[in-house]
């Protein structure tokens, strides 16, 4: 299963293209995509014009919404970053730490475009969407 980011729904609703769009429209269809509450909050809130609110959350709802919050997910995201922080790293936003560990938790690989997710890879073995493979994968097919 893959949960997408906000980072990469933002992107692709506004028709941005780069690898996390591009790998989101082939998947479409074909591979088992959640969103969370607090992702389906986060893109939703920046339309500013009605009928493109509407047609937006008409398609994110089309995905299973998994509640992400919580008092245990709340707990092991402080102790999650805090853990970061002995690192030496601090998280720019909160929400971000509360979608890896809730990732990490339910065994979720994360689609993202968001740098605040790489130090949870390499500290917190947080699973996300690889591109250099897929374009090595790419690169030996052709």
């Amino acid at each position: 299963m893959i949960l997408v980011d906000s980072s990469v729904w933002i992107h692709y609703f506004k028709g941005n293209d780069n690898p996390q769009t591009e790998w989101l429209d082939r998947a479409l269809g074909t591979v088992f995509i959640v969103t969370g509450d607090l992702i389906l909050m986060e893109v939703l809130q920046g339309f500013h014009v009605d009928k493109e609110f509407l047609l937006a959350k008409n398609q994110l709802i089309q995905f299973p919404v998994i509640n992400m919050g919580g008092q245990e997910m709340s707990i092991k995201s402080a102790i999650h970053y805090r853990k970061l922080r002995k690192q030496g790293i601090t998280v720019r936003k909160s929400i971000d730490v509360l979608i890896g560990t809730f990732c990490i938790h339910h065994h979720l690989t994360l689609l993202h475009d968001d740098r605040d997710f790489e130090p949870m890879v390499k500290y917190l073995h947080l699973k996300t969407v690889e591109f250099n493979i897929q374009k090595t994968k790419k690169e030996t097919l052709h």
